[in-house]
């Protein structure tokens, strides 16, 4: 076990890609600093090369959400996280000496999260930085140990600004982190402020928008209703296979002994006639069947983007209020909206584990004289305000 005034400090380093390896040979290169070990989430990432090709040994996690204790070699002094999704358990921290740090590149605890380069350019902060901390329980809460902070650059994205100045940020933070460590034997550690936390949760699609076009497909929307027996849905499916539809989305249920079902499919204009005339002849079997046709050029009218909307987080009152109140205000309307609360989550994706997720996916309409980066923004601030996980794209679904 290392001392003060020793000469090997030994560190796991726990991460991926090209930040993680970029760590790993830094910290390579550091007098009296030995790597006992890389864990990585796959045998063939960047970082579990780099180590493979130094003779280093390498973890490759089982469970890509978690390090286990095991996966920490006795004798490690400090664990370093270097670009990691996985969270390092108490039982992996308990085997460090010094337990770990990890950086994070915002000014904590400002974006605490996976997103928060992302959401310092959405946000418009004209002050971006980095932080190592102490890993420990919480969204990025752990105490601060060293932290630094630059310009954000007229127009510059979050893979730029990343590239420019957070990852050689981190590189030269985490690896002065790692020199006080040897040279002191503690990890320097100033407690958050708490008032200051915001959240960055996942962006999963960028909203690069762009007029719609209208599609080489017709739709068909089909409602039937009848007496339940089986063999319904088996029938509207060889109807639909026969003459070339694609069954793009459905809604049915058995209610009270009556069937009800709600089906949209996409086909070549040409079948889109003897579809229904197929469709229409399942009456002659007691069903009532009503088949709408649309045109999809029509479908979207002229000056109008097709857009989708995701949004996730935890269940509370007042999420589809706010943003739809929001929508109408910029003159955008909803075609569709799906919504649903999954309990007992894994927290993944922003939420707490074991709490409830509320998940909203919706088909808009967006005006063309509405500015789409101006939306996002409005959008990405009241992600922030209720935190929660907003997403627009423009390549909407299929219509339901």
């Amino acid at each position: 076990m290392t001392r003060e005034g020793t000469t090997v400090f030994k560190v796991t380093v726990v991460g991926s890609r090209y930040f993680g390896a970029l760590v790993f040979e830094a910290l390579r290169k550091e007098t009296g600093v030995q790597i006992a070990a890389v864990v990585a989430p796959a045998a063939d990432d960047r970082l579990a090369l780099a180590a493979q090709a130094a003779g280093v040994p390498v973890n490759v996690l089982a469970d890509p959400k978690i390090v286990p204790g095991e996966a920490i070699p006795e004798g490690t002094d400090l664990i370093v996280a270097a670009h990691t999704h996985a969270r390092v358990s108490d039982e992996a921290l308990a085997r460090a000496r010094l337990r770990g740090v990890g950086y994070h590149p915002s000014l904590l605890p400002r974006h605490r999260g996976i997103a928060a380069v992302e959401w310092t350019i959405l946000e418009g902060d004209p002050i971006a930085g980095g932080s190592v901390y102490h890993l420990a329980d919480g969204w990025d809460a752990g105490a601060i140990a060293a932290q630094d902070w630059c310009f954000v650059g007229k127009g510059e994205g979050a893979r730029e600004l990343w590239e420019r100045a957070l990852a050689p940020m981190g590189l030269r933070l985490l690896t002065e982190v790692v020199r006080h460590a040897r040279d002191h034997g503690e990890v320097p550690a100033k407690a958050q402020d708490p008032a200051f936390a915001t959240r960055a949760p996942m962006l999963r699609k960028a909203a690069v928008l762009a007029e719609g076009e209208a599609p080489a497909n017709t739709s068909l929307v089909v409602l039937v209703i009848g007496p339940d027996r089986p063999g319904i849905v088996r029938q509207i499916a060889e109807r639909a296979l026969r003459h070339g539809a694609n069954w793009a989305a459905s809604r049915m249920a058995s209610i009270a002994g009556e069937f009800a079902g709600v089906v949209h499919f996409e086909l070549p204009r040409a079948s889109a006639q003897p579809l229904t005339d197929a469709l229409r002849a399942l009456e002659s079997t007691g069903l009532r069947v009503v088949v709408s046709a649309s045109d999809g050029a029509s479908a979207l009218p002229p000056g109008f983007r097709a857009c989708q909307l995701q949004l996730t987080g935890e269940d509370r009152v007042g999420v589809v209020s706010q943003f739809t109140t929001l929508l109408a205000e910029r003159g955008v309307s909803i075609d569709a909206l799906d919504t649903d609360i999954q309990r007992g989550g894994a927290g993944g994706d922003g939420t707490h584990p074991g709490r409830p997720a509320f998940k909203v996916t919706a088909r808009v309409r967006v005006p063309g004289s509405v500015d789409i980066e101006a939306l996002r923004r409005d959008l990405g601030a009241l992600a922030q305000k209720m935190m929660i996980d907003i997403a627009l794209d423009d390549r909407a679904p299929a219509r339901a």
